[in-house]
């Protein structure tokens, strides 16, 4: 019995046979062929580039601007508290960062911010106390013109202006205000609760009370000079010290 042509002696598999007018090379050709038409439909990336080239990298361009107009701030970060929520699977951790940001030019703000990741939890603290940013008049630009006191849920907060030299006595949460707002000399006591974010406030509440007395005579309607002959200063010291004044 004679074998079939298109068999082998092995297993009775078949076997391709090439037309007799096709040759090796024209396969390969007719293969690179196909595999670039596939590549221009629908390959990696070709029809991304075809169209325009609308990548991720194009889409992230302009993020890093900065958005303060190069104005530099000191930030001073005060707490951060690990929180966790219970989920069906176990317990979720995250992160609470409390931030104080000033220009330590008379302006400070502070913010609050969570996240999975502290890193992450610190930038959103920094951009809302960058939005919440408030004026505080200074006494030669290093301390406060007038005593003052706050009050926020238990905590109790007094300030107090200080001469030349004192520095900042203060500790905690109240110090990275006034080193962040520039205050030079200044004498501080905190009563009632520790918890950060209650002293914050309260300082805060105690800072918003602070007025100049440019302020103050420019509502009454009157001369710096005359508000400082009050205390019984001369009028040649009142109006030095009226010109002395910086807001």
């Amino acid at each position: 019995m004679m074998a079939d042509e298109n068999t082998t002696g092995e297993g009775n598999q078949p076997q391709a046979v090439l037309a007799p007018e096709t040759t090796p090379q024209e396969v390969t050709g007719v293969a690179a062929e196909t595999q670039q038409q596939r590549r221009g439909r629908g390959g990696r990336g070709g029809g991304d580039r075809d169209r325009g080239g609308r990548g991720r990298r194009d889409d992230r361009r302009g993020r890093g601007n900065d958005e303060d107009g190069g104005e530099e701030f000191v930030e001073k970060l005060v707490h951060i508290n690990r929180v966790s929520k219970t989920v069906k699977g176990g317990k979720r951790f995250g992160f609470a960062a409390l931030v104080v940001v000033g220009d330590g030019k008379g302006r400070v703000g502070f913010g609050h911010g969570k996240a999975r990741e502290v890193p992450e939890a610190i930038s959103k603290a920094t951009a809302a106390a960058k939005k919440a940013m408030v004026r505080v008049p200074l006494k030669e630009g290093r301390t406060l013109h007038h005593d003052g006191r706050g009050h926020f849920g238990a905590g109790k907060v007094t300030v107090r202006t200080a001469p030349p030299g004192t520095g900042i006595i203060a500790g905690g949460p109240m110090r990275a205000v006034f080193e962040s707002l520039g205050v030079a000399d200044v004498v501080t006591k905190s009563v009632g609760t520790s918890n950060p974010y209650n002293m914050i406030r309260a300082t805060f509440a105690a800072l918003t009370e602070q007025t100049s007395p440019k302020s103050v005579a420019q509502r009454r309607g009157k001369k710096v000079a005359d508000l400082l002959r009050r205390g019984g200063a001369s009028a040649e010291v009142a109006a030095a010290d009226a010109e002395a004044i910086a807001e």
